[in-house]
């Protein structure tokens, strides 16, 4: 039995590539490929929306006349999945993309208009650049006055980070100190005018409040020193009567009037 899948094959020794007769094709042939829609649609004949992405088995040929820069359009043909009309689309070279021919509209192109648009203003802007001299004349000084306030703010930003890197961060944290000091300072004096706008005078009260806290530190010292100085209490012995071990003797005036 042969080989279902066949990776090499037999050529004869006499074997010329150049007597193989060669195919005449047609310019214009259609190929039948798989390809996915690269953009939103919408068909003409019975309004179906086709997404971008959907397969379709379809048509390519090459667009005859239409080059760019040496490069060939190819043009592809689909039927619409609801009412079976063909659609047409071929590429783009110049703007990298895909045009809508015939059949159906294209959905969603806002970014595409919109450099439509810019690409159309500033060709009309070239044009009137080129046939005015005036225009020309005034837009070039609009440049070059754009292009000193560029400078001007440049300059000013360089100074100012040469200003930055000027700094001393020890001589700038001394003076955040000193100001932090001279802070507590005149908060301390409006403390002193309060209590002595309500009390009259501070010095009486402050110097009452150092001598009861003398006095109590006195207190407490001495009685530290008496506790530390006093001679801890001498325990009694107790003796072998206490103890039970021995009778306690009756004392002579307890034992007169037993003898009577």
């Amino acid at each position: 039995m042969s080989e279902r899948k066949v990776l090499n094959k037999y050529f004869p020794p006499d074997f010329d590539p150049l007597k193989l007769p060669k195919m005449k094709l047609e310019k214009d042939r259609q190929y039948v490929i798989r390809i996915m829609a690269p953009f939103n649609m919408r068909c003409n004949n019975c309004g179906e929306y086709i997404h971008k992405g959907k397969k379709f088995n379809s048509r390519k040929e090459t667009v005859q006349g239409e080059t760019y820069l040496g490069l060939y359009k190819f043009r592809f043909y689909i039927r619409c999945p609801t009412c079976i009309s063909e659609l047409t689309f071929k590429t783009d070279p110049e703007n990298t993309d895909y045009e809508m021919e015939k059949g159906g509209t294209r959905c969603f192109q806002a970014h595409k208009l919109a450099m439509q648009e810019e690409k159309r203003v500033k060709a009309e802007q070239e044009e009137e650049e080129a046939n005015n001299p005036m225009k020309a004349l005034e837009k070039r000084t609009q440049d070059s006055k754009a292009e000193m306030d560029v400078l001007d703010a440049l300059e000013d930003i360089k100074d100012q980070n040469a200003r930055s890197a000027q700094v001393d961060m020890v001589a700038l944290l001394e003076a955040y100190k000193r100001m932090d000091e001279e802070d507590a300072v005149t908060q301390e004096r409006k403390d002193e005018e309060e209590v002595r706008r309500l009390f009259g005078s501070s010095r009486g009260v402050t110097r009452r409040l150092e001598e009861e806290d003398e006095e109590e530190h006195t207190n407490m010292i001495a009685s530290k020193i008496k506790e530390s100085v006093a001679p801890p209490p001498k325990k009694k012995k107790k003796s072998l009567a206490d103890l039970g071990l021995v009778k306690k003797k009756p004392s002579p005036a307890a034992a007169k009037p037993a003898a009577k």
